[in-house]
C-alpha cells in the first residue's frame, strides 16, 4: 500500500511541476478526461504501456520517475542541457554555485 502512496503522490508532484490539471494530462495522453484523476484518486493504475507515456508527456525516464532524491528531473536536465560545452572554470563555478545553494 505504501509503494501505491508513493507512486500516487511522485505522479502528482511531478505533474503539478510541469503546470498542467490532471485533465489536460488525461487528454494529452490520449485518455478519457478523468483518467489521471482516477490514478491520483487510487481508483487503477496505468497500465505499463501508458505508465512509459506518463514518463513520456513528463520529459523523464521511468527511473527517473521512480528517483525521488531528484525532487525536478526535468528541470535537472534543463541544467545539465545548459552546462553542456561550458569550459572547465565555468563548470567548477557552476559545481560551486550549487554547493552553495545545497548549504543554504
Amino acid at each position: 500500500m505504501a509503494e501505491k502512496n508513493e507512486f500516487i503522490q511522485r505522479l502528482v508532484d511531478l505533474r503539478l511541476k510541469k503546470g498542467v490539471s490532471a485533465r489536460d494530462m488525461s487528454l494529452s495522453l490520449g485518455q478519457s478526461a478523468g483518467y489521471i484523476n482516477n490514478i491520483e484518486n487510487g481508483v487503477n493504475y496505468p497500465s505499463m504501456t501508458v505508465f512509459f507515456y506518463i514518463c513520456d508527456y513528463l520529459g523523464i525516464s521511468p527511473k527517473e520517475f521512480f528517483d525521488t532524491d531528484t525532487a525536478n528531473p526535468t528541470k535537472a536536465h534543463a541544467l545539465l542541457a545548459a552546462a553542456q560545452g561550458l569550459s572547465d572554470e565555468q563548470l567548477d563555478h557552476l559545481i560551486a554555485i550549487a554547493g552553495d545553494l545545497n548549504r543554504a
